[in-house]
């Protein structure tokens, strides 16, 4: 028998359900796909995430099993919200894997985010076994991501496999050099993940909102750009290493008091080297910056991209964010994206096909990457299938 992946060893997989002939197979899918109204009602405008589910519903549909998905929807709140049915997605699914059922929303139910074992009970009742499949929300412990686990036979599909294989090797043994680029708004949300990247990367690009931190923490001027005061002994900590962190040396800005954002067009826009004026709010890296940071990704051997340079959806700032995609798709090395502004913006300027492995988990590729586990892969490994480590 192939040994597994460091990443995977306790963690059940498909092939130690047993015989499943017959049985009955309960789903987590992570379903929450984007709809839009029409004419003729609420359709969804991207199954991605159905289709990046099918090889784990066929091989189960192949070893003779009855599989039934559940998922969330959308914020319902605990509240059944008619916008947030399920029954888009359950006709998606009988299309591409025809006997396939799918349940009502679960979160229409508020013991569902609670993990209330009574809606536990109910989830399981007459299924023979449990799939999780549901990378991007595994990071949640609600009752359909945690609960099963201790009383059925349970695996992890072949995404959710595929998931922790790849971040995991990230974590274990990266190809290096190992550069990390993370962007993004607010520095607060990346910070755990930046500590945690610092001592397996080589380099980190900084880029996004968040940069303006760190270049206020090395004393620059950052005009009326993003800027979190409380977090400036975080970075000036992470900017001693052990990892290099690279930051934008020029930066695109707009004037003050102008808008941004898609269909904004009104301001005027300036790249600043150094220091900004005041008022000026930079909402993209500058072009010297982009050519830095492409030459420390076209010399990695791993690549692990994690949110945006800048606020890409306005076109006159998404210079920065396009042409590092662009060098992370022309790269020899192993590329991983994640998070869902990383994954659109790849998806938006044609790049998808070039990169390694897209992930499909936002905030839960972040806490994977800074603890290493997540609650549902703990479940899973404590299910009473789970091989021996």
């Amino acid at each position: 028998m192939t040994e597994r992946p460091a990443a995977l060893r306790g963690l059940p997989l498909l092939e130690d359900l047993g015989p499943l002939e017959g049985k009955r197979v309960l789903v987590r899918t992570d379903f929450n796909v984007p709809l839009e109204n029409t004419p003729s009602g609420r359709v969804i405008a991207d199954d991605m995430r159905i289709r990046a589910t099918l090889p784990t519903l066929q091989w189960l549909q192949s070893q003779g099993a009855s599989v039934v998905c559940c998922s969330h929807l959308g914020r319902p709140k605990g509240e059944v919200v008619d916008e947030f049915s399920m029954a888009p997605v359950a006709a998606r699914v009988a299309e591409l894997v025809p006997g396939v059922e799918v349940m009502e929303n679960l979160r229409f139910d508020p013991r569902e985010t609670a993990n209330d074992p009574t809606l536990v009970a109910e989830l399981i009742r007459g299924f023979d076994a449990y799939v999780n499949d549901a990378f991007g929300v595994s990071h949640r412990a609600h009752a359909s991501v945690v609960g099963p686990p201790a009383f059925l036979p349970s695996a992890a599909g072949r995404l959710l496999e595929k998931e922790v294989e790849v971040l995991g090797s990230l974590l274990l043994t990266p190809r290096r050099p190992f550069v990390a680029i993370v962007g993004g708004a607010k520095v607060v949300d990346k910070l755990g993940v930046l500590k945690a990247l610092s001592q397996k990367a080589d380099a980190i690009i900084v880029g996004g909102g968040m940069a303006f931190t760190f270049l206020a923490a090395q004393g620059r001027q950052v005009g009326g750009s993003l800027l979190d005061a409380t977090r400036l002994d975080d970075c000036r900590e992470l900017l001693q290493g052990p990892a290099e962190i690279l930051l934008p040396s020029d930066v695109v800005a707009l004037e003050p008091g102008a808008s941004f954002g898609p269909g904004k067009h009104d301001g005027e826009v300036r790249t600043f080297s150094g220091d900004l004026d005041e008022g000026w709010m930079g909402l993209d890296v500058g072009p010297d910056s982009t050519k830095r940071f492409a030459a420390a990704i076209s010399a990695a051997g791993t690549v692990l991209w994690n949110g945006p340079m800048g606020v890409f959806e306005d076109p006159r700032f998404e210079r920065g964010t396009r042409e590092l995609g662009e060098a992370v798709a022309a790269s020899n090395a192993t590329s991983v994206v994640g998070g869902g502004d990383s994954a659109r913006a790849v998806d938006e300027f044609g790049l998808a096909d070039r990169i390694s492995f897209l992930s499909t988990g936002g905030g839960a590729s972040l806490e994977f990457l800074e603890f290493g586990d997540l609650p549902a892969l703990a479940a899973l490994r404590h299910a009473i299938n789970a091989p021996e480590e």
